[in-house]
């Protein structure tokens, strides 16, 4: 991460999309912001890391170019958060970004802060990067996930062809999260209820019990080649649906290669990456 560029947005709106979800249209108006630097991609799955930074912080008086490295002239304590987010649409025309935000009242630090975010104000990204797009080679689609993946499969359902055939399950707390998704009409959609947010449900609505596995699980498998697109809580994710997929089905890593968890219950962002560098180095010493 260090030395990549950071780009400098302007918030131009928010817009509050369910009780759970908001989301943050980003733009730029003078020399060398916005997209006079940023490009996007095509994957899908296309993400950015917003560099969060205090609102009390001269910017332009830390060493230019600038990049993550130019916070480093900080204090520790003054030292900016990243987080990670799906780039939901990218508007050439107007040359704006949509990145949506799970909401869960004051906890967390990007969602706070898109939540308090102003017109005008500056907003600091690094990247794209992704990797996932829909192979037109597949039989068939299955997308399974969270409020989290909700940008992502939003994104690879409106790149579907008119004529494909698949599956997507959405986890969700309630019917007053589901909103409209646009995909062709041979994709099912199925809404997850789990009854509460992510965060705050027991452990047995969450984790290896949430809702989502048993629903993915459930679901009658179609014929043909599947592509898979599976990302949410951590524990749901890699525990148990990547198993199902890759050893029960038998699905090729080829077909399978965007399943992964983009967060954990109680952990942070920071934690949560240790946490994956474990688990990784765990898989790596069993298949030794």
């Amino acid at each position: 991460m260090a030395g990549r560029p950071i780009h400098t947005f302007q918030v131009v709106r928010t817009e509050v999309l369910t009780p759970h979800l908001i989301r943050l249209v980003l733009g730029g108006s003078g020399p060398g912001t916005g997209f006079d630097t940023f490009t996007p991609n095509e994957f899908t799955d296309s993400y950015v890391k917003i560099v969060i930074a205090e609102s009390d912080i001269d910017v332009a008086a830390l060493p230019q170019p600038l990049t993550i490295d130019s916070f480093r002239t900080l204090p520790p304590e003054r030292q900016p958060t990243v987080r990670t987010y799906t780039v939901r649409r990218v508007d050439h025309e107007r040359r704006e970004i949509w990145i949506d935000f799970v909401v869960h009242g004051e906890r967390g630090v990007a969602a706070p802060w898109a939540v308090a975010a102003k017109p005008g104000q500056p907003a600091y990204l690094m990247g794209p990067s992704g990797a996932y797009a829909p192979d037109p080679a597949a039989d068939w689609y299955l997308f399974a996930g969270d409020e989290a993946a909700i940008p992502a499969i939003s994104v690879a359902l409106e790149a579907l062809p008119n004529n494909a055939i698949g599956k997507a399950f959405i986890e969700i707390a309630g019917p007053e999260d589901e909103l409209p998704m646009n995909r062709p009409d041979g994709v099912e959609l199925t809404w997850v209820y789990r009854g509460g947010r992510a965060d705050l449900v027991s452990e047995d609505m969450a984790g290896d019990n949430a809702p989502l596995i048993a629903a993915v699980k459930g679901t009658p498998w179609l014929p043909g080649q599947v592509q898979v697109f599976i990302h949410g809580e951590a524990q749901a994710v890699m525990h148990n649906l990547r198993p199902y997929i890759r050893k029960e089905r038998g699905v090729e890593a080829k077909w399978a290669s965007s399943i992964s968890g983009y967060w954990r219950r109680g952990r942070t962002e920071e934690t949560f990456r240790q946490w994956k560098r474990e688990l990784a180095k765990a898989e790596e010493q069993a298949n030794a």
